[in-house]
């Protein structure tokens, strides 16, 4: 290698991997490679720079921990989430979008019917739904991950008033594909700024924030399990999402209902909600 240049350091690299490389690693090193090199040629990338990419990625791990991933919101505000999410969602379901750096493995089982709102002013959402596959056939038993934000904007691991797993709950699908429950009516929010990625926001002019949403992982056995997300239509910050999350498909409609004869059946505090109340319906598809 004494005599590589500019124009040959890439395949000098390339040239390194060993013959036994699984050809998926040989693919994405490869690639990366040749793209990281290039960028550094094509905009002549200073010492600095290059020391300040780096600085980024350290206070990145710094500031990381069990409720917050700098690095998944990095790939988020960048796009790269979204794409590799558009990349792979399956032909004939509900797409997927981003799972977001805030969410919490353990969440508390909630009966259908359940309800997460608790003693959480705002306006009491009724959300329902089907799970069914892409023949429209109901699939029952499929197990719902759903976490989103309080009122004000803040998921429980960002808000020490929260307990841990508020607005958080794992729900399962009856014989029919049906799920309910009750909840408060989520807020946009600004991602946090505090860290590497706010500096990336702000050089750029960017906003931080997101429009309005639920979380959802739906997990079945015999399908891909899908991660998504779903807005209301009217949310301010629909068309600027700041981690690029919106799909046309996953916007719904909060319906408010001025009359409780418009509760659905099974709920499990139907006798404590007043009117008015909002309802939504998410109707998902699962793909194989």
């Amino acid at each position: 290698m004494r005599n590589v240049e500019i124009s040959t350091i890439t395949e000098a690299f390339l040239a390194t991997l060993a013959d036994d490389t699984t050809p998926r690693f040989r693919l994405l090193i490869t690639q990366l490679a040749r793209h990281l090199h290039a960028f550094a040629r094509e905009t002549e990338l200073t010492h600095a720079e290059w020391r300040r990419a780096l600085e980024f990625l350290m206070e990145a791990g710094r500031i990381t921990t069990d409720e917050r991933n700098e690095f998944v919101l990095i790939s988020d505000v960048l796009g790269l989430s979204s794409l590799v999410d558009m990349t792979h969602s399956a032909p004939g379901g509900t797409p997927s979008s981003v799972l977001g750096p805030f969410h919490l493995l353990g969440a508390p089982a909630l009966p259908y019917g359940g309800d997460l709102k608790a003693d959480l002013a705002g306006d009491t959402i009724v959300v329902s739904g089907v799970v069914s596959n892409v023949l429209g056939e109901p699939v029952p038993n499929v197990t719902l991950e759903i976490w989103q934000t309080a009122p004000n904007g803040l998921y429980s691991n960002q808000d020490p008033a929260m307990d841990s797993m508020a607005l958080r709950c794992q729900a399962r699908t009856r014989s029919d594909g049906a799920y309910l429950f009750s909840t408060v009516r989520p807020a946009p929010y600004s991602v946090p700024t505090d860290g590497p990625v706010g500096d990336l926001l702000r050089g750029m002019g960017r906003h931080a924030w997101r429009p309005a949403h639920f979380h959802f992982i739906a997990e079945a056995k015999g399908y891909r399990t899908l991660v998504t997300e779903v807005f209301p239509r009217d949310d301010p910050y629909i068309d600027t999402d700041a981690v690029f999350g919106v799909r046309e498909d996953l916007l719904i409609e909060f319906v408010r209902q001025d009359s409780l004869e418009a509760l659905p059946a099974g709920l499990a505090i139907a006798e404590k909600i007043k009117a008015p109340f909002y309802s939504v319906q998410f109707d998902i598809v699962l793909a194989v």
